[in-house]
């Protein structure tokens, strides 16, 4: 699955790099020129959407995203397991759910024809953002899913074990790195 981490990663890097730009570029012209592009916002909350949306995908990848692990550091490694499969599950079921309302709210917005109010695009351009980003992350609760369903209850981590793990296989890294 390299080609998602990329894409997944890139697609974050160039919404950040055009925002960045059009919020610079905008004040700029607000305060320097006294004109505002009347664009830049509609651009840059659409893709704020899309950067949420790819940036939920990442924190499913790393496994980064906020949970109540007092809860879940307390329990059995079989209940832990258990805990983790339903609440990354639900995650997937919760992805999957939104990928299918955003199709339908693409399909909406295309029949009824829909346009923005700054730049008078199709509203579908934009809207097709929800989809491609709840793909991302269906794919990424997914995996977590069946990655927790295959680990044998002994071997399910607490939080403080997974970020021990994490510091050793950053410090493993390195250390090939400077070889």
């Amino acid at each position: 699955m390299k080609i998602l981490d990329k894409i997944e990663e890139y697609l974050c890097i160039c919404c950040l790099v055009v925002m960045t730009a059009l919020v610079f570029a905008n004040v700029f012209s607000r305060y320097i020129l006294h004109a505002s592009f009347s664009f830049s916002e509609e651009i840059t909350t659409n893709l704020f959407v899309l950067l949420s949306m790819m940036g939920t995908a990442i924190a499913a990848k790393r496994q980064a995203h906020l949970g109540l692990s007092i809860v879940t550091d307390r329990v059995s490694p079989k209940a832990r397991r258990a805990l983790l499969i339903f609440g990354y599950g639900l995650a997937t079921v919760f992805s999957a759910a939104v990928l299918v309302y955003g199709i339908l709210m693409v399909r909406s917005e295309y029949v009824l024809g829909q346009v923005t109010a700054a730049m008078q695009w199709p509203e579908w351009i934009y809207g097709c953002f929800v989809p491609f980003g709840a793909i991302f992350m269906t794919i990424r609760f997914a995996q977590i899913t069946m990655k927790e369903i295959r680990t044998p209850a002994d071997q399910v981590l607490t939080e403080e074990e997974v970020k021990i793990e994490e510091a050793a296989e950053a410090a493993r890294e390195k250390e090939e790195e400077m070889k």
